[in-house]
């Protein structure tokens, strides 16, 4: 039985890098390389950098905008600044160039195309500290969290799901019911989610309830 192959296209800053990527996988049985015209079709975007500057940042968030290909960055220097705006623009794989073997990079893509996390573990450390920082500093103090709700959102949501209505969620929480679907309101409005049942689903899918 054949294995499917991941689509892979190669974006890069200049074509000595494009075309030294792709002479490293072009034979790798795991993989097939789709020029630019198919990006469409691409499994995955592998894009390579000297440094996530905000010229290449732009071009992560268009292709964030316009593909749903998991995407994957090489890239030569990386401080803590550029890595969150890799993440923030939808990047599930970093790869250094200097290591950048065929192999790491067979390995990244297929986890960036199974849904998976694919970030050396010292760069994931800082991230994770970086997002602690941020919690711990900006978003506590706002009563927000990563996920965009504010805990007074969470907690409407939490009884919303329990099945509770208007009357009863306000009771429970000391709040009016005109609060209540003004809550609900700006959650659906601004995550644009279509109803209250879509808006407990995204709660539910963030870990939030």
């Amino acid at each position: 039985m054949s294995v499917q192959r991941i689509a892979v296209r190669i974006q890069a800053e200049d074509p000595i890098s494009r075309l030294g990527v792709a002479a490293q996988l072009q034979t790798r049985p795991e993989l097939r390389l789709v020029e630019a015209g198919e990006a469409d079709h691409a499994d995955a975007v592998l894009v390579v950098a000297d440094s996530l500057d905000q010229g290449v940042v732009a071009q992560l968030r268009d292709l964030q905008r316009t593909l749903t290909s998991a995407l994957v960055v090489v890239v030569s220097a990386l401080d803590d600044a550029a890595m969150a705006a890799a993440v923030e623009c939808g990047v599930v794989g970093l790869v250094r160039r200097s290591e950048a073997t065929a192999d790491q990079l067979v390995r990244t893509l297929g986890a960036a195309v199974r849904g998976e996390a694919a970030i050396p573990a010292d760069l994931l450390g800082r991230l994770l500290q970086q997002m602690s920082r941020l919690q711990r500093q900006i978003l506590d103090p706002r009563g927000r969290s990563f996920s965009g709700l504010h805990q007074r959102e969470i907690d409407v949501l939490k009884l919303v799901a329990e099945g509770h209505d208007t009357r009863e969620i306000a009771a429970r929480l000391a709040y009016s019911e005109r609060t209540v679907k003004n809550v609900l309101q700006d959650v659906t409005s601004r995550l644009q989610l279509r109803n209250r049942t879509h808006a407990v689903v995204y709660a539910m899918r963030q870990g939030l309830i």
